[in-house]
């Protein structure tokens, strides 16, 4: 909700109630009624939703000021994807039909709110060309480049990652298999272009890794 004004973004804040969620814990489930939306007010989130067959595609990363569970309340559909928190997160949940009752006060949250999944929209329509286009060392690149820009700090190695991400999850994310991502990211330290431990993958040489993702 960054991009609201001051005065909608406390009125909707103040419609809700704080909530604390520990790592790992869910804020809203794939396929349940909607019942509430949440704001994210600090830590991050992954949107994961998984299919029949127990594939789980990583969807998104939601951070503070984002809002998650909106579209479900405004369609009346359930849940699209579950969405569960990677630490630490405090967050606002709004109840569904107070947070409708808050767009139909405040117009401009409604115009917001459909700026919002506008971009979400698109943002979604390029990952599946990414997807039809790019083959899987191209399309990881372009993740741990875009992961790099959000959750990136730099150290004495390089840009380590702080989304805390599983080969699991990164696999989900571009639509590949764990063993497909495990060789990769393998080929990567090999030629010291990233470097892994159990603090995390630190990006080494992100020039190589844009040469990588632009088909070299």
């Amino acid at each position: 909700m960054v991009r609201l004004e001051h005065q909608e973004r406390v009125a909707l804040l103040e419609l809700g109630r704080p909530m604390k969620y520990s790592p790992r814990s869910v804020l809203v489930h794939q396929d349940e009624p909607s019942t509430h939306v949440v704001v994210i007010l600090a830590g991050w989130t992954k949107v994961t939703r998984s299919t029949a067959n127990g594939y789980e595609a990583l969807l998104a990363l939601r951070g503070p000021g984002d809002v998650v569970g909106e579209a479900s309340a405004v369609s009346g559909r359930p849940r699209s994807a579950t969405v569960t928190a990677l630490g630490k997160v405090e967050a606002v949940t709004i109840e569904s039909g107070r947070f409708l009752g808050h767009l139909a006060d405040f117009p401009a949250s409604s115009r917001q709110l459909l700026s919002l999944i506008g971009d979400r929209t698109q943002a979604s329509d390029r990952r599946r060309v990414e997807q039809g286009a790019l083959g899987v060392r191209q399309r990881l690149s372009l993740l741990l480049l875009e992961l790099s820009r959000t959750h990136g700090v730099q150290d004495a190695e390089g840009v380590r990652l702080t989304s805390g991400l599983s080969q699991h999850e990164l696999a989900g994310a571009v639509g590949a298999s764990r063993e497909a991502v495990a060789r990769l990211l393998k080929e990567l330290r090999e030629r010291d272009v990233v470097r892994t431990s159990r603090r995390g993958l630190v990006i080494v040489h992100s020039d190589q890794l844009r040469r990588i993702a632009g088909g070299e």
